[in-house]
């Protein structure tokens, strides 16, 4: 494997996320909604209350939608940050909590939102 892809895979050292990491965890839109979600509150929410964020976000009001949302995140997403360590789940007491290394994705997340905002006006 060439160094390249080795720094990109592991970061630089100083506990920063390699990018790949950084752009694995911004790809998926619903990922993204629960990441903006989470960067606007402080400590941990319940991964009901996070379901109800993100369908609000979506557009979406039917409890089965919500169910649907809280499903993926239990298994998908949340999973996914928790690996990153940029958030914390306690799948027993089902309560999510933004962790400080999520820090380091907030200038890529904002850019990602800017984006998400444009093109859901299209």
């Amino acid at each position: 494997m060439n160094s390249d892809t080795t720094n990109a895979e592991q970061g630089s050292g100083d506990g920063s996320l390699p990018p790949n990491t950084i752009f694995d965890l911004l790809l998926d839109r619903r990922r993204r909604h629960a990441l903006y979600f989470l960067s606007r509150r402080v400590g941990a929410v319940s991964i009901e209350e996070l379901a109800d964020g993100i369908a609000h976000r979506e557009g979406t009001h039917r409890p089965d939608d919500r169910e649907r949302i809280s499903t993926g995140l239990h298994h998908i997403h949340l999973p996914k940050l928790v690996e990153a360590k940029v958030v914390s789940y306690d799948p027993v007491t089902e309560r999510v909590e933004r962790l400080p290394a999520c820090d380091r994705l907030d200038p890529y997340l904002e850019l990602a939102e800017t984006d998400d905002l444009v093109h859901s006006r299209e």
